[in-house]
């Protein structure tokens, strides 16, 4: 569902609209009612049918955008949001995480949520991306990747200020979030030999300690340990050049020490086709790597672009699993 005065409505109305003959299907955990409303107001022609399970989505989906009712408290006003709507939100999150812990689809695609409307209603994870690692018992596991066809990356440090950052940064939790970005590389994206790029901390990769030391005293023994497991990294690379398209070449994911020094040049570079992918997690998670964008919900111009990436990704990805799996047993 996504926040409901957001744009993650439209989004889904748009995204049916144009997937609707393709290979993808989709179930929307929505209110129905908004959703009818929604499309008549946008003036966007999505006919809306209302399914018992995720079973009876794929019948529908070329004729009508499928939903599985979730129904919200308070009418929902583009722009303005409102924490009576807030349980609605939580539970299209935990209908869709149990969906897929059954097998019932193949994984979750979820909307852009407003997390202070959330807190405001107890909600006590600092996103998405926690509270659905609790839902499937993979609480501390969850790695954040930002995936677009230019490039991967995998912030270390996630949601926390810079300073916050800078002072949690371990080997350890470089450890984890490399060696999480390889399995899903290999399993989920099919890449035999995944090539890891190192990013430094500091200017210049610290100038051989002349501009910190954190390279060789946090991020060179984490290297050390991942070339131990044989896995294939580089670097620590200076971040202020790893990211031109010759060095991009050389490496399937940079792994990056804090949220903004790997997502800005992401969203620089495709900011339309970014998709945020949950790593570590039991099930497949994608998401749209933008936010609810108030400026413009119910006006009728939100792009599905990103949307439709995360749902294309998320079907590439579980099919993979699924096919990992498989031979595995």
């Amino acid at each position: 569902m996504g926040d409901p005065a957001g744009i993650g409505g439209e989004l889904s109305l748009r995204a049916w609209h144009l997937l609707r003959s393709g290979p993808q299907c989709f179930v929307a955990l929505d209110d129905p009612d908004r959703l009818a409303s929604l499309a008549a107001t946008i003036r966007c022609d999505v006919p809306i049918h209302v399914v018992a399970d995720a079973a009876a989505a794929a019948d529908a989906f070329r004729q009508a955008l499928p939903v599985l009712p979730v129904r919200l408290a308070a009418r929902a006003v583009p722009g303005q949001p409102d924490k009576a709507n807030a349980r609605a939100v939580i539970d299209s999150i935990e209908r869709a995480a149990a969906l897929a812990l059954r097998g019932a689809v193949g994984g979750v695609v979820t909307n852009p949520i407003n997390k202070a409307a959330l807190y405001d209603s107890g909600f006590a994870y600092p996103g998405h991306t926690e509270f659905l690692a609790a839902l499937t018992g993979a609480q501390g596991k969850q790695i954040m990747m930002l995936v677009s066809p230019q490039l991967r990356v995998v912030p270390v440090t996630v949601h926390a200020s810079l300073r916050a950052s800078l002072a949690m940064l371990s080997t350890e939790m470089i450890l984890v979030a490399a060696r999480t970005a390889h399995t899903a590389l290999h399993r989920d994206f099919g890449i035999a030999r995944p090539r890891l790029a190192m990013a430094g901390l500091n200017p210049h990769a610290g100038e051989r300690g002349a501009l910190g030391d954190e390279e060789s005293t946090i991020i060179a023994p984490a290297m050390a340990a991942l070339r131990a497991d044989r896995i294939d990294v580089s670097g620590p690379w200076p971040p202020d050049t790893m990211f031109t398209a010759a060095a991009r070449a050389r490496y399937d994911v940079a792994i990056c020490m804090y949220h903004d020094q790997g997502l800005i040049p992401l969203k620089t570079l495709d900011m339309d086709h970014g998709v945020n992918v949950t790593l570590g997690l039991p099930i497949v998670r994608t998401s749209p790597d933008h936010g609810t964008a108030y400026d413009i919900a119910g006006k009728g111009v939100a792009d599905p672009t990103s949307l439709i990436a995360a749902i294309e990704l998320a079907a590439s990805l579980a099919e993979r699993r699924s096919a990992a799996l498989g031979s595995a047993a």
